[in-house]
């Protein structure tokens, strides 16, 4: 589409001279805008050959630059590194010279050193490009080295320092009030030993305190220096300084209180007595041994070497070792000793304590670095046992064969008799021990039974013992007494205590039967043949002597001389009895007023009805009183002086 031409006229020309004029200075415009642009592209071209030789010159300063900044890295690195290092050496003297100083000043200190010690020879292990790592470490070893024997003394010295023996009375302070000695003195505790069989329940109720037998703000101290000697490998060393300390120190406070190493020769050299007295302190030690010190020095273990598990069982055992060999051999030297009848209670009283200990010793004395000890322990357990079990049958066998010389002259409980019940009485006592020790070999059989079975046996081996001494006896009646008394005494004595509910009531009433036959077996020896001279068997007489009735009855044919001669034989014959039977001893009240009564109901009535019916016949003659010598009252009175066990020389009551 054009431009419009207007039709006007005269102007066409001027329009085309102008538009010419602007086409000529358009293309005039282009043209220098050509030269401009190539002018331009001429110059662009210059400055890209310059800035590729400028690149190309540049380039071996980039190259340089670049080094330069890895080396400046690495100079930083290295640097950082030597700092590091550096720091170690810094670390290193100032712990070398807190090991020089000694831990005496500062031991949290020193100890503090130490773990810097061990640090810094792990880092030189550990820092491989360093040349000189091996020399530094050795030089940090040697100090190391130096700075645990320091240790191992200040460990030595603390120990020995705080490691004192335990007074007697602070030790019994430590024990139940029950338990503590009456007196000052604790060089006989024999008493508290013996009867400790009778409050077995209170004993094992009862609490112990165990005393510190290092005071408490020590032991993590010493824990500290242990740990650190274990770490620098010195674990024998430890075992050794504790054992040398702590050993010596328990058996000091074991022989303060009294303890002594004795052997079986010794025991059998000592008199009884002596004897007894030392086995019953024995009890009183083994149970402060183990109830106070040995669980003391158990709590020190356990503290001390709390996390080093193969220290604190050993160390307990090796401190402890002697000391309880020095208790148990004596124990063993009992057990293996002469056996004798006398000493079954207290093997029984050692038997209770070893028993009423056995747990402790468990707890104490687990492990396998205690095993030793705890098997021995146990194990004189067991011999007391079985010692006290053979005692059982040599006294038994003791009883029925005592041959015992002394005679019992007025028919009295014999000593043999007493002594056994006593030790009857004793055994019961000891139930529950006893019941244990049977089970301790015969498991499957009743306590009860087999207790019941020894006490038979022995009360069956008394009986025959006592029938061959009765016949020791002139006197068949004395004899009776004798058996009557003796029998007497048993049942009471087992009625009496707590034999009867083992025996049983069948037992004791068959015994009770055996007192009776052996009452009237008295009474009908002893008083047969007075009673013949006051029976009217053969008093007629078949000469011509006086008769006089009496109470309607009819004494004629009755010669006097008879009767006088009757009435002298009674009264020989009472005064006999009444001489030889008042030094006869019926001891029990109740059983000689019993047979006095029995002899009187029979007398009494028998001679009341004689001098009734023929006493005139004698009071009508000259000097009656030389017959009729005693009224009933007066032989009343006279059987109340029988049986009181009166001398020769004793006057009559």
């Amino acid at each position: 589409m054009g431009l419009p031409i207007h039709p006007v006229a005269g102007g066409g020309a001027a329009c085309m001279d102008t538009l010419s004029s602007k086409a000529a200075s358009m293309r005039e415009s282009l043209q220098k805008s050509q030269t401009i642009t190539d002018n331009i592209v001429s110059i662009l071209g210059s400055f890209d050959h310059r800035l590729s030789a400028l690149e190309t010159a540049m380039r071996p300063t980039q190259i340089r630059t670049h080094s330069i900044r890895r080396a400046t890295e690495n100079i930083d690195r290295t640097l950082k590194s030597a700092e590091v290092i550096l720091t170690q050496f810094d670390l290193s003297r100032q712990a070398e010279a807190k090991v020089l100083k000694g831990p005496h000043e500062d031991l949290e200190s020193y100890l503090e050193a130490i773990d810097q010690l061990r640090s810094i020879i792990q880092f030189f292990g550990n820092c491989k490009g360093f040349r000189n790592n091996e020399g530094v470490a050795n030089h940090v070893n040697s100090l190391l080295g130096k700075a645990v024997l320091k240790l191992e003394e200040e460990f030595k010295q603390l120990l020995s320092l705080y490691s004192k023996p335990v007074e007697p009375d602070r030790l019994f302070e430590c024990l139940p009030n029950s338990m503590r000695p009456s007196s000052g003195s604790h060089g006989d505790q024999a008493d508290s030993g013996a009867k400790s069989h009778g409050d077995s329940k209170t004993s094992e109720n009862a609490v112990y305190t165990p005393p510190a037998l290092i005071p408490p703000r020590i032991l993590p101290l010493l824990h500290n220096l242990a740990q650190q000697m274990v770490q620098a490998g010195h674990h024998q060393q430890v075992l050794k300084i504790y054992r040398d300390t702590r050993a010596s120190v328990l058996e000091q406070s074991l022989r303060k209180l009294g303890v002594e190493k004795l052997s079986k020769e010794d025991v059998q050299k000592m008199q009884w007595e002596v004897l007894e007295a030392k086995i019953g302190n024995w009890i009183h030690f083994m149970r402060i041994a183990v109830k106070l010190l040995f669980a003391g020095e158990r709590k020190v273990c356990d503290q001390m070497f709390e996390g080093i598990e193969s220290l604190r069982d050993q160390c307990f055992a090796d401190v402890t070792a002697s000391s309880v060999e020095l208790l148990l051999s004596f124990g063993d030297a009992i057990a293996k000793s002469k056996r004798s009848p006398e000493k079954l209670f207290v093997l029984l009283d050692m038997y209770e304590i070893m028993r009423e200990l056995h747990s402790e010793i468990d707890m104490l004395f687990n492990g396998k670095t205690c095993a030793e000890m705890r098997e021995d322990a146990f194990g004189l357990t067991k011999r007391l046992a079985q010692t006290a079990q053979e005692t059982f049958g040599d006294f038994e066998e003791a009883v029925e064969k005592d041959a015992t010389k002394t005679a019992v002259s007025d028919g009295t409980v014999h000593p043999l008799t007493s002594y056994v019940i006593n030790y009857v009485k004793f055994l019961f006592d000891y139930q529950s021990t006893l019941k244990q020790l049977f089970q301790e070999f015969e498991k499957a059989e009743d306590a009860n039974s087999q207790l019941a079975s020894v006490t038979m046996r022995i009360m069956q081996a008394l009986q025959t013992n006592l029938d061959g001494k009765s016949k020791q006896y002139r006197d068949p009646a004395l004899t009776h007494l004798f058996l009557m008394n003796n029998i007497h005494y048993i049942v009471r004595s087992v009625r009496r205590s707590e034999a009867k509910d083992l025996l049983g009531d069948d037992w004791v009433q068959r015994h009770r039967r055996v007192v009776q036959q052996h009452a009237n077996q008295y009474k009908r020896i002893a008083w047969a043949k007075i009673l013949q001279s006051l029976s009217t068997q053969g008093l007629t007489s078949s000469g011509g002597g006086t008769g006089i009735p009496s109470d309607g009855g009819n004494s004629s044919g009755v010669s006097r001389a008879l009767i006088k001669d009757r009435l002298k034989t009674f009264n020989v014959q009472f005064e006999e009895l009444h001489q030889r039977q008042s030094q006869w001893t019926v001891p029990d009240t109740e059983l000689r007023e019993s047979l006095r009564l029995a002899v009187a109901e029979v007398l009494l009535p028998a001679y009341r009805s004689f001098v009734k019916r023929f006493g005139p016949l004698v009071e009508s003659g000259k000097n009656p009183s030389k017959y009729i010598r005693y009224t009933p009252e007066d032989l009343e009175r006279m059987l109340g002086e029988f049986f009181e066990g009166k001398t020769l020389n004793e006057p009559k009551r």
